[in-house]
This record gives C-alpha cells, sequence and structure tokens, in this order.
C-alpha cells in the first residue's frame, strides 16, 4: 500500500492552520499541570534520545501536548489519527511544524487514505508504539513483523484496544510487550468515568441542541464508561435505564438506583441511546423497529460497529442531513430515528466535539508518558504480552496532580504499615 504524505503537504492555508492549531495547543497545555513537570523533566534528562515513536491517536489538542511532551525528551514522533473523523487539521499541523515530529492525520480519510498514514508511521520504524484502538499494532504485525524485533514495546489507551491486545496475547499472537494505559486506576477512574461521561453528554447536547431534562436515556453497557454516561445523564435530570450482559454489572447499575432491562425493552422507551460496550451489534433492525419517533442514537465506544447501520439503512425508506453531524433515516411508517457521527465514537467525531475534558486527559496522556519512559528504561523486564501499568507509575503522577492542585494526603506511619502487613496482630 503507497503511504500517505504528511498533513503539510495537504493543506491549502497551511500557515493559518498552523497558526490555529498552536493555538489549541496552548490553551490545552496552560491546563495539563502534570505533563508541565514530566516536560519540564524530559527536556532536562533526555530519556527518550534517539527513539522513534509511532503513534495513531485522536489527534487534537490534548494529545497534541502529549507529543510535544516526547519530543521534547529527545524522541523523533511520526503520529496519524485513530479515527477518520477525530482529527484536528489546525493541530496536526501545528505538529507537522515540529522538526522532529511528522504528522500524517487528517480529518475525513477514507480507508485507503486512513490505512495509508499507519504505513506511512510504520515506514519510520518506531522503536515505541503509542495506541488507540491498536490498528497500528496490528498493522505492524499483519503486514510488517520484520519491525517487530527492532520493536522495544508498545502502550494502548483504550478499552477496545486492550480487549484486542489481550485477544491477541491469549492466540500467542503478541510478539511485543505493550502496557494496557487503560486499565490502570488513573485511567480508568477518571478518563473512564468523568471523560466519557461529560464529553459524550457534551457532545451530543451540543450537536443536537436538546435538553437531558426529562428525557429517557439508555445506556448499553455499564463498565466505567457506561457508569460514567449514566451517572452524567442522572445528574442533568434525565431518567437512566441500563442495559448489560454481565450479571454483577446488571447488579451494580440496579443497586446504583438505575432501571435496568434488556434491550429489546429499553428499545421501546428511549429516547437517546449510548452504546459504550466496545461490542458490535448492540443495535441491531429488532431495536430500530420499536423505537420511537425522532430517537437519537450515539456511541460513545471506540469503533463504529456497535449501531448497525446497514441494517437501520435497509430499513429506511428516506435518509437525509437533520443538522451538521446528524444522519436522518425516515422508516415506512414516518417514524424518524437520527445517527450521529455515522455512529462513530461521538465524543470525539461530531463537527462540534472537543473530546474529554482537558485536566482528565493530563492525567491519561501522563500515564502513556511515563508508560513510555518505563519501556525504554526496563524493557528487558516485559516479556511478549499485555502488562498492568506498574502501580509506582501510576501513584506517581496522582501525585504530581495533587502536588499541582495544592491538595495535602496523609500518609501512613510506620506502625501501620507495619500492622497492614503482618499477619500476627489479633484483635
Amino acid at each position: 500500500m503507497d503511504t500517505a504524505p504528511p498533513i503539510s503537504d495537504r493543506l491549502d492555508d497551511l500557515e493559518t492552520a498552523r497558526a490555529d492549531g498552536r493555538t489549541k495547543i496552548d490553551w490545552a497545555f496552560e491546563h495539563m499541570p502534570i505533563l508541565q513537570s514530566l516536560r519540564a523533566d524530559f527536556e532536562a534528562n533526555q530519556p527518550f534520545d534517539g527513539v522513534t515513536i509511532g503513534m495513531a491517536l485522536h489527534v487534537e489538542a490534548k494529545t497534541a501536548a502529549l507529543v510535544e511532551t516526547l519530543a521534547a525528551g529527545g524522541a523523533e514522533v511520526a503520529i496519524t489519527g485513530c479515527n477518520p473523523l477525530s482529527t484536528h487539521d489546525d493541530v496536526s499541523a501545528a505538529l507537522d511544524a515540529n522538526d522532529t515530529i511528522t504528522s500524517y492525520a487528517k480529518h475525513g480519510a477514507e480507508d485507503e487514505e486512513y490505512y495509508g498514514a499507519i504505513e506511512a508511521v510504520i515506514a519510520h520504524e518506531p522503536t515505541v508504539t503509542v495506541d488507540d484502538g491498536g490498528d497500528l499494532v496490528f498493522r505492524i504485525h499483519e503486514e510488517h513483523p520484520d519491525l517487530i524485533d527492532s520493536i522495544v514495546g508498545g502502550t494502548e489507551e483504550t478499552t477496545t484496544g486492550v480487549h484486542r491486545l489481550r485477544a491477541m496475547d491469549d492466540d500467542g499472537a503478541l510478539e511485543y510487550p505493550v502496557i494496557a494505559v487503560n486499565d490502570t486506576p488513573m485511567k480508568r477512574l477518571f478518563d473512564n468515568v468523568h471523560g466519557t461521561g461529560e464529553s459524550s453528554l457534551a457532545s451530543i447536547a451540543m450537536t443536537t441542541n436538546l435538553a437531558w431534562a426529562g428525557k429517557t436515556v439508555v445506556v448499553a453497557g455499564y463498565g466505567h464508561c457506561g457508569r460514567g454516561v449514566a451517572k452524567k445523564a442522572a445528574g442533568q435530570n434525565a431518567h437512566v435505564v441500563v442495559t448489560e450482559v454481565d450479571s454483577r454489572r446488571a447488579l451494580e447499575a440496579h443497586m446504583e438506583g438505575y432501571e435496568v432491562t434488556t434491550m429489546a425493552e429499553a428499545a421501546e422507551k428511549g429516547d437517546v441511546f449510548i452504546t459504550t460496550t466496545g461490542n458490535r451489534d448492540v443495535l441491531t433492525r429488532e431495536h430500530f423497529e420499536v423505537m420511537q419517533d425522532g430517537a437519537v442514537l450515539a456511541n460513545a465506544g471506540h469503533f463504529d460497529v456497535e449501531i448497525n447501520l446497514e441494517e437501520l439503512a435497509d430499513l429506511a425508506t428516506a435518509q437525509r442531513d437533520a443538522r451538521d453531524g446528524i444522519r436522518e433515516y425516515e422508516l415506512e411508517d414516518g417514524r424518524r430515528i437520527n445517527v450521529l457521527a455515522e455512529g462513530r465514537l461521538v465524543n470525539l467525531a461530531t463537527p462540534v466535539s472537543l473530546g474529554h475534558p482537558v485536566e482528565v486527559m493530563d492525567q491519561s496522556f501522563a500515564v502513556q508518558a511515563v508508560s513510555v519512559r518505563e519501556l525504554l528504561e526496563n524493557g528487558d523486564d516485559y516479556d511478549a504480552g499485555v502488562h498492568e501499568v506498574p502501580d509506582n507509575l501510576d501513584r506517581e503522577v496522582a501525585e504530581i496532580k495533587l502536588a499541582a492542585e495544592g491538595v495535602e494526603f496523609d500518609s501512613l506511619s510506620e506502625e501501620q504499615t507495619d500492622y497492614l502487613q503482618s499477619w500476627q496482630h489479633g484483635t
């Protein structure tokens, strides 16, 4: 496959794009104290000197702050998007202006161009991969296995990507170590819950201009992301219905006070449907056939497979763009079903979306940065396969954040530590 050219070769008004992107990046970085601290350390110590980092992420302002932090530590960085609709071209152009960063990300890339950009990143022969969804890792394994021996390791940002990598690992197909950034507390407790919850609802509200109060919101999946979406929707006075396939998560949602039922039942009553499962065919023909007129469908999972758009299109007698970012499907009986962002990641793929709040991504991207540093410093300690983020690194990020916020917290005394570590203390 041919590789895609850098973004700077594909924009008509490059200078304006770079200036606009620079403004966005600077604003984000001002509100990212953890990355600021890490960048100062990286600039002083150059832990990535001589290293090439290949990245496939959502290329927007917060991501750019991570990219520039790694580059400041001595890395050559090549980056592209991990979703065709989440790239901000001006941010991509601003990154590409850096002598040690090459950005191939372009908004709205078709399949051939999208994978051509991934090929372009791989052509840099990365020492470390940083991924969101796993496309870069899979492409290397499938098309460029000759590069694997020279790759120290990788990191994976999102739930869906970790699921895919664990499946590879279980099959013995993952041939270099990847740290599952998604699975660490500093990612799950904040990014997945608060980030996904706030950004998804904000993006839906801005795209539709509809209120949450009084709506019945159906949340498919009650993992960390689903919990966040449900919590934030309930906080805006929506009635929340949760659907689940896991008995314990369904029970958890029930004990949290949400209505829990099957999607077959929920489909008849929902005003807004938000999928957060990371799986395919969550909303299908049987659900579309009973939905109310005007139902709004949005996906907060990484890939565009949760809403079966082929079946919806097959049912529809007419389609139109009802509003920027909203595709309306009219059914034979006149009911209309509205799909946001082509069923792609709603908090990043609608025309008005900005992704997770800056403060949340500061934490997640800081975990990415220290995980890359860990692989380069201690790569020999990691065999091929999926690995957890070392707990000391996760706590390092939390402590930097607390210090930046001026928050003090207690520590254990020697006696308390001894008590917790001993089995000899009685009642």
